[in-house]
């Protein structure tokens, strides 16, 4: 591939006291085969030294831009990532691209992970949003992080929108579960989605590792509240959940994440188009019948 046809893309790095990974994952952008047009990291309220290796590597790459968000004093996930995420969005908005690229700052990757990914774009015209399976070291062992993961779900530590899939989805929502919703209206719109299971990402910090595994469950079952799971198939996946690491603990946080967001009236998405075609591809899922979740 010459340098002419190569794929143009950005890189959205939000990153709050990262300063055992940032080092490494700018090395691994430096070192891509495809080089990012643009990245820009947004500290969002760092109070270790990730604005001192930010300074450092924006002054050795002129195509890497750092933003300072104010300290919130504590981490926010999910809207917090996104509300940052536009921060920096907004220094790349109008650049030509072909993709765009949320990358979270605690990864790492091999030189020709970016050029893999592209060439799965290349053959695939629909596929909308992709990104590398996500690896974390657990006990000593790398793990597949996302085994369990529906075959439509791409980690939201990792993901490639193509422009043209970008624009039709109108972008992310500033809400918990944004990581899932950008691929319920990509699919109601005609795209595919997926993990490319072959290209591995390694997680130097284990999902939810900052967060507790109590809460990082319970923060998935409000996810799922927000992007308009219907309450039947809710049930039967934390009843499916029992059965799995953690046993009950996992299945009673999802749950109660999800009907609390019910019990609080909590804000939830209302693009009703997008949430009547999830619906109908999980009661086809409970049914047997061929939906997102099984192709």
């Amino acid at each position: 591939m010459t340098p002419a046809s190569q794929p143009s893309y950005v890189v959205i790095t939000p990153a709050r006291n990262e300063e055992a990974n940032l080092e490494r994952l700018i090395g691994c952008l430096a070192a891509q085969s495809i080089r990012p047009s643009r990245w820009v990291v947004v500290d969002d309220g760092s109070t270790d030294r990730t604005p001192a290796i930010l300074e450092a590597a924006t002054r050795t790459h002129p195509w890497i831009q750092s933003v300072r968000r104010q300290d919130r004093g504590h981490r926010k996930p999910g809207a917090g990532v996104v509300e940052a995420f536009y921060d920096g969005y907004g220094l790349v908005e109008d650049f030509p691209r072909d993709f765009i690229v949320k990358l979270d700052g605690d990864l790492s990757f091999d030189p020709d992970h970016f050029a893999a990914c592209f060439a799965e774009f290349d053959k695939e015209p629909r596929l909308g949003i992709a990104g590398g399976a996500v690896w974390t070291l657990q006990d000593g062992t790398l793990l597949n992080d996302g085994a369990g993961d529906p075959p439509f779900h791409v980690r939201g530590a990792t993901k490639i929108y193509r422009q043209a899939c970008w624009h039709d989805i109108g972008g992310l929502i500033r809400m918990t579960g944004w990581d899932t919703f950008d691929e319920i209206k990509a699919n109601s719109l005609g795209w595919t989605t997926r993990t490319l299971a072959h290209l591995r990402v390694i997680q130097h910090r284990q999902t939810g590792g900052a967060d507790g595994s109590w809460r990082n469950w319970f923060k998935n079952g409000r996810a799922n509240y927000v992007v308009g799971y219907h309450p039947v198939f809710m049930f039967a996946k934390c009843c499916r959940r029992i059965f799995q690491r953690p046993f009950v603990l996992a299945a009673a946080a999802l749950w109660s994440g999800y009907t609390t967001g019910y019990l609080t009236s909590a804000p939830r998405v209302g693009d009703l188009p997008a949430i009547r075609f999830l619906r109908n591809q999980q009661f086809r899922a409970l049914l047997g019948r061929p939906s997102f979740w099984s192709r």
